[in-house]
């Protein structure tokens, strides 16, 4: 009878320490992941919205730089502001690499507000959709990264978008490439057209 009863406490307490482990690993696992960081904006173009923030690639802050200063110029040259953006929307869109998850879009500053929400939604269905999370850095999916970024053309003309006209619209022919031979079947050509939006140029439309 006491062995019986031995047996049970030894059962019990087998029990209670399986309980209080598995306890312990959901707790670490699911409760207490470092927290993830927001990320800092480190530098901004206040008076057109444009904001730098600190997990971009170095090529891009230089980017971002060059359009600063463009900008900061008593009359500002509107085809170099036009080209530049041109060349940061590509660079900042097309590479994947930086990027956090599907929901992490670049170029977005570049977009026409009241199409935004639109753009986001498409990005994600398409060019952005099989991303992997990265939110923890532990990510092995390798992404493309855009090089050799050429302006063609540019070309000023009409664009009319719903009861918008522009025109004096910006129509930048544009070409690039990819760091690595595994991308390039990617798209490396496109057409952009930006409007006048208030002092800034947004990008309307995007042709493949």
């Amino acid at each position: 009878m006491k062995l019986k009863k031995k047996a049970k406490r030894v059962l019990l307490v087998l029990f209670l320490i399986i309980i209080g482990v598995s306890a312990y690993f959901i707790y670490q696992n699911y409760f207490t992941q470092e927290e993830v960081k927001e990320t800092k904006v480190i530098n901004e173009i206040d008076k057109y919205g444009y904001k730098l923030k600190e997990n971009k690639p170095t090529t891009y802050k230089e980017m971002f730089k060059e359009l600063k200063e463009i900008l900061s110029e008593n009359k500002v040259d509107e085809e170099k502001y036009a080209k530049k953006i041109s060349e940061m929307f590509i660079y900042d869109f097309y590479s994947l690499k930086d990027k956090t998850a599907k929901t992490d879009i670049g170029g977005v500053d570049f977009v026409y507000e009241p199409i935004r929400e639109n753009f986001l939604q498409n990005a994600q269905d398409t060019y952005y959709k099989y991303i992997e999370n990265n939110i923890y850095n532990n990510r092995k999916q390798t992404l493309p990264v855009v090089t050799n970024i050429e302006i063609e053309s540019v070309e000023k003309k009409e664009f009319e978008y719903e009861d918008q006209k522009d025109e004096n619209a910006y129509f930048i022919k544009i070409k690039w490439s990819y760091t690595e031979d595994a991308f390039s079947s990617y798209q490396k050509e496109a057409e952009l057209v930006f409007i006048h939006d208030d002092i800034k140029l947004s990008l309307v439309e995007l042709q493949k």
